[in-house]
């Protein structure tokens, strides 16, 4: 390593120390140099979430909003002081590789399905799925919202496929316009439901359809 590398290290951690207060207790860090920290980790930050990937930014399930919080969580200390600036940086920029890491393992193997999980079925061909809303914990109410904001309705027997998605979020699939639901009573008298858009009694052992 030439003679001149190491002054040179020497004097940046100098200005760096000066500009930034870092070997100052918090108290004594003026507020000057706590906004040229906060404008530093900003940037950082910044570049971080650029490298790991947009998904982080769109915190597309638990997965990505855990690793939200603890790098915000994280970089605030390096803000306030109350962990050494350079290690909690080198800290922040380590769990976002561990987050890119196991992304990208996620797209080539099933490890995705431990950390986030599968989407959970509501509504099948009009018909609310009771056991899956109690297992998911939602309420009539929430599932009504979803309709409404989805599909511009409630009438669940208009819904094809509802799904609780993986980032929380509910997905509705109605069925196209034109759509007609039926409940039919065969000759035994055990009772079914379809929904089509042709004509349901076409060669159909039913004595009765009730539209």
């Amino acid at each position: 390593m030439p003679d001149w590398i190491w002054p040179l290290v020497l004097s940046l951690q100098e200005t760096a120390d000066w500009l930034l207060g870092l070997e100052r207790d918090i108290k004594d860090v003026s507020s000057g140099q706590m906004a040229l920290r906060a404008i530093l980790i900003y940037g950082l930050a910044l570049v971080l979430i650029r490298v790991a990937s947009k998904r982080f930014l769109s915190q597309a399930t638990a997965f990505d909003v855990i690793v939200a919080i603890m790098l915000g969580s994280i970089l605030s200390r390096a803000i306030n002081g109350s962990a050494p600036f350079l290690p909690t940086v080198l800290a922040a920029a380590a769990l976002v590789a561990l987050h890119w890491v196991l992304a990208s393992l996620a797209v080539h193997t099933s490890i995705g399905t431990i950390f986030k999980g599968e989407p959970q079925l509501l509504i099948k061909d009009g018909e609310v799925q009771e056991e899956a809303m109690r297992r998911a914990r939602i309420t009539s109410a929430d599932l009504d919202q979803a309709l409404r904001i989805n599909a511009k309705h409630t009438d669940r027997s208009k819904i094809r496929r509802a799904y609780l998605e993986r980032n929380g979020s509910i997905s509705v699939i109605p069925y196209p316009s034109g759509f007609r639901s039926w409940t039919c009573r065969s000759r035994t008298g055990s009772r079914a439901s379809a929904s089509r858009l042709s004509d349901p009694c076409i060669q159909s052992p039913v004595s009765q359809w009730t539209f």
